[in-house]
C-alpha cells in the first residue's frame, strides 16, 4: 500500500478531528484548536486565504470560495485581461457550519455562530447569531436558539453508540 493511501485511510477518513489536525499540520489553511472538518469539504483554490478560529466545525460538503469565478467572462471578452478577484474568509471561534453551506469571498463570520444547512453566506455574519437561507440572513440570536431548544434537547453525548440507539428508539417508538 502506498504511503499516501495509508495516510488517507488512517488520518483523513478516520475522524473530523484528525482530518482538521492533518490539514492544520500540512499548513493548507490557518486553523485554531479543537476544529473538526468532515468529508467533502472544499477549501477552494486559495486555501491560504482562509482562517478558522478555535472550536470550528465544518460539516460535510461545505465549500469555501476565495475568488470570483465570474471575472472569467471579463477576461475572455478582453475587458479585464489577466484579472482575478479574491477575498479572504475569516471564521471566528465556536462556529458550526452546516452541511453543504457555501462561504463566499470576503466574508467574516463572528464568534458563536451557527450557519444553517445549505446556506450561502455572501455577507459578514455578526457574532452570537444563527444564519440560514440563500443568501444567508440572520434568523435568530444564539440566546433565542438556546431558549427555543433548551427543553427539547437530549443529553446523549456521554452515551455509547448502542446506549444512544436504545435511548432514541425508545423515545421515538410511538
Amino acid at each position: 500500500m502506498k504511503m499516501v493511501d495509508y495516510l488517507y485511510k488512517k488520518i483523513i477518513i478516520s475522524s473530523p478531528t484528525k482530518r482538521a489536525e492533518f490539514l492544520k499540520k500540512k499548513g493548507h489553511i490557518k486553523m485554531g484548536n479543537n476544529c473538526q472538518v468532515f468529508d467533502n469539504v472544499s477549501f477552494g483554490s486559495e486555501p491560504y486565504l482562509i482562517e478558522l478560529g478555535d472550536n470550528v466545525r465544518i460539516t460535510k460538503g461545505v465549500n469555501f470560495i476565495t475568488h470570483d469565478g465570474g471575472v472569467w467572462v471579463l477576461r475572455n471578452n478582453g475587458l479585464l485581461k489577466n484579472a482575478d478577484i479574491f477575498g479572504r474568509i475569516k471564521i471566528g471561534h465556536n462556529v458550526h457550519i452546516g452541511i453543504n453551506a457555501v462561504i463566499m469571498p470576503g466574508v467574516t463570520i463572528g464568534d458563536n455562530v451557527i450557519v444553517g444547512v445549505g446556506a450561502i453566506v455572501t455577507k459578514d455574519v455578526p457574532p452570537n447569531s444563527v444564519v440560514a437561507g440563500i443568501p444567508a440572513k440572520v434568523i435568530k440570536s444564539i440566546d433565542e436558539y438556546f431558549e427555543k431548544n433548551k427543553t427539547i434537547v437530549d443529553f446523549t453525548k456521554h452515551m455509547s453508540p448502542s446506549e444512544k440507539k436504545t435511548y432514541l428508539l425508545e423515545k421515538y417508538s410511538n
